[in-house]
C-alpha cells in the first residue's frame, strides 16, 4: 500500500494515489494545472516507511486541480439570558479540491 502524509494550510493529510481531497484554498491553482506539494512528512511504499525531519528532502506529491468551492455553512450563536443579547453569524470556508496523481 502506497501513501504519503503532507502538510498544507496548517493541516496534515494522508494521501493515496487517485484519492480526491479538499485543502485550504490555494490562490495560485488554476484550471488544468498540476499542484505540487513539497512538504511531505512521511511516505510509505510496500511497507517501507520514510519519515522526514520535519520534511523529506526531494519528495513531492503531484495532484491535479479539480476545482474551488465553498463548504456548507456553519452557524454560530452567542446568547446571554436576561440581557437581550443575541448574535447569530454564519461562515462558509473556501476550499480547493485536488486529486492525487503521483505519491
Amino acid at each position: 500500500m502506497k501513501f504519503a502524509i503532507i502538510e498544507t494550510g496548517g493541516k496534515q493529510y494522508r494521501i493515496e494515489p487517485g484519492q480526491s481531497f479538499r485543502v485550504e484554498k490555494l490562490a495560485e491553482a488554476k484550471e488544468g494545472e498540476t499542484v505540487i506539494f513539497d512538504k511531505v512528512l512521511l511516505t510509505s511504499e510496500d511497507g517501507k516507511i520514510e519519515i522526514g525531519t520535519p520534511y523529506i528532502e526531494g519528495a513531492t506529491v503531484e495532484c491535479g486541480f479539480v476545482g474551488n468551492g465553498r463548504a456548507k455553512k456553519v452557524t454560530t450563536i452567542k446568547y446571554k439570558q436576561k440581557s437581550r443579547y443575541y448574535k447569530k453569524r454564519g461562515h462558509r470556508q473556501n476550499f480547493t479540491e485536488v486529486k492525487a496523481e503521483t505519491v
